[in-house]
């Protein structure tokens, strides 16, 4: 289960995004929140973050890794 937190512009880290966005604006940011993982949408900095424990970050990119997502 995730957590909001309604303004990710508050929250006091490094955001980045994956290298394949180039330089375009429509892609998820992530960033460390303490032990958690925060997750923003970068076409709205101020809008609200989702924050998520590391091990299931980890487990949804595994799966996204290995494809079980795509379409």
């Amino acid at each position: 289960m995730s957590k909001r937190i309604p303004n990710a512009s508050a929250i006091d880290t490094q955001w980045v995004k994956s290298s394949h966005s180039g330089g375009d604006s429509n892609c998820v940011e992530i960033g460390e929140y303490g032990a958690e993982v925060v997750v923003r949408d970068s076409k709205n900095p101020t809008g609200p973050a989702l924050v998520f424990d590391p091990a299931a970050v980890q487990v949804f990119v595994g799966r996204v890794a290995g494809g079980a997502f795509d379409l």
